[in-house]
């Protein structure tokens, strides 16, 4: 028997990647360095942290503005690497290191990269709603990465990134489900509602 929250899940996930795609691409180019312009502006980062973006894919918010402009304040930069259909670790980008396929029409660094431990994690998505709720592309990589970081006590600040589009009334949260405390739109940072 199929769960009803997965296959809502799916449904919504189809219906905001449609909307997505269907941007016009000099709008997706433009959104995004817009993006790019108020994280730099809202995020708060420096020297120490390690900021976790991804290489976009399809029809994504182009994130690699936003990750450069956060490097020149001195944060470290790293990339999500898929080791098994379970987990991904988070590999250093550091210039001119080969970039090599991840799956999924994404590149990232090679095995010879350091694996880092993100203090901001910039998290792609297909849809959000009003209370931070996301969906993701159906593997759960990022909510296990969040959840092995919180049972090392470790806590990244999480920011959704996507386009205004991908917004949808409601989102069926599960137990598994790791929410946002914010997301970056192209109408700048949106913070939710802190939850007990």
């Amino acid at each position: 028997m199929t769960d009803p929250a997965t296959e809502e899940k799916k449904a919504l996930r189809g219906q905001t990647l449609a909307r997505r795609d269907g941007l016009d691409p000099q709008y997706r180019v433009e959104a995004s360095l817009r993006i790019a312009v108020m994280g730099a502006a809202a995020i708060d980062c420096g020297p120490g942290d390690v900021v976790s973006g991804f290489w976009p894919m399809r029809s994504e918010v182009d994130v690699r503005p936003l990750m450069f402009a956060l490097r020149e304040r001195g944060a470290r930069l790293c990339l999500p690497a898929i080791l098994d259909r379970e987990t991904i670790v988070f590999r250093e980008l550091v210039r001119g290191a080969e970039m090599v396929d991840m799956g999924f029409g994404t590149v990232g660094p090679g095995a010879e990269a350091a694996v880092l431990d993100p203090t901001i994690m910039l998290v792609p998505l297909a849809a959000f709603d009003g209370q931070g709720q996301r969906i993701g592309y159906g593997g759960g990589y990022y909510d296990r990465a969040i959840a092995r970081l919180h049972a090392r006590d470790m806590r990244p600040r999480l920011v959704g990134i996507a386009f205004d589009c991908q917004e949808v009334a409601r989102i069926p949260a599960e137990a598994h489900d790791v929410p946002l405390p914010g997301v970056l739109t192209e109408s700048g940072l949106r913070a939710f509602p802190a939850r007990l």
